[in-house]
């Protein structure tokens, strides 16, 4: 009697892509609050395609968040994963600026 062999389908290795979680934090929709989301959103699409969380915060709505995050100054966003926490204060229209801020360089 011959032995019977059953393979196993290999399980598909699929590359951990860590999520990064951002905070903008925003007074209202004011041109340069509206400015650096689209700004943000547009660097985040080129170097973290599908691998990025924006939660948008309007300061006029919830104004006792901005202890937590220590924000001066708005707009602003915060990386909060991966660490280090890193903050950026404007309206992110300098791209080169922000890919250094947000550490984003060496990963798009």
């Amino acid at each position: 009697m011959k032995a019977k062999i059953t393979r196993q389908p290999a399980a598909k290795k699929r590359p951990t892509a860590k999520l990064w979680q951002l905070r903008l934090y925003v007074m209202d929709q004011t041109p340069k609050s509206v400015m650096a989301l689209a700004n943000l959103k547009k660097i985040c699409e080129s170097h973290l395609k599908g691998r990025y969380r924006i939660t948008v915060i309007d300061l006029l709505k919830h104004p006792k968040l901005a202890k937590g995050d220590q924000i001066l100054a708005i707009p602003t966003v915060v990386r909060k994963l991966p660490n280090p926490v890193r903050t950026i204060i404007g309206s992110l229209s300098d791209t080169e600026r922000v890919l250094i801020g947000l550490d984003l360089r060496t990963t798009g």
